[in-house]
């Protein structure tokens, strides 16, 4: 036994490497003749709902987060279709998206990217406007 592997047993492990590849990172010969895997069944046999049938995921960022408010805002606005709500507008829930986005640009003034500045301020003039509309409507 060497003096490493005379260490490893007095501390009552020893760490054996398991992989089947050869030392030029080629897999072993029984690696390379295992089956191919079965095709997936078509899509539509799946069950709804299933994860993979999500959309794929945007990165979130600022901006990401802010057009996420301003939709609920505007959904909430009656000016976005809702599929969940069969109702008109929800004033009170859109006052509260405004109100948060506005209290976002005000905390984080000196801290955002100008374009980022210039995409809040415009979110915020415009959801305000579309507020003021409606509410005047009912």
């Amino acid at each position: 036994m060497s003096q490493d592997e005379e260490e490893q047993a007095a501390r009552g492990f020893k760490v054996s490497d398991r992989r089947r590849f050869v030392d030029d990172a080629e897999p072993a010969e029984e690696k390379r003749e295992a089956p191919a895997p079965e095709p997936a069944p078509p899509a539509a046999a799946e069950p709804r709902g299933a994860a993979d049938d999500l959309p794929p995921r945007h990165e979130m960022n600022f901006t990401t987060f802010v057009i996420s408010l301003s939709t609920q805002a505007l959904m909430c606005l009656g000016e976005v279709p809702d599929p969940a709500a069969a109702r008109g507008p929800d004033l009170s829930a859109a006052k509260e998206l405004i109100d948060l986005l506005g209290i976002l640009r005000d905390k984080t003034t000196g801290n955002l990217e100008a374009a980022e500045d210039q995409l809040l301020s415009s979110i915020l003039y415009d959801l305000r406007m579309r507020y003021v509309e409606v509410s005047r409507k009912r």
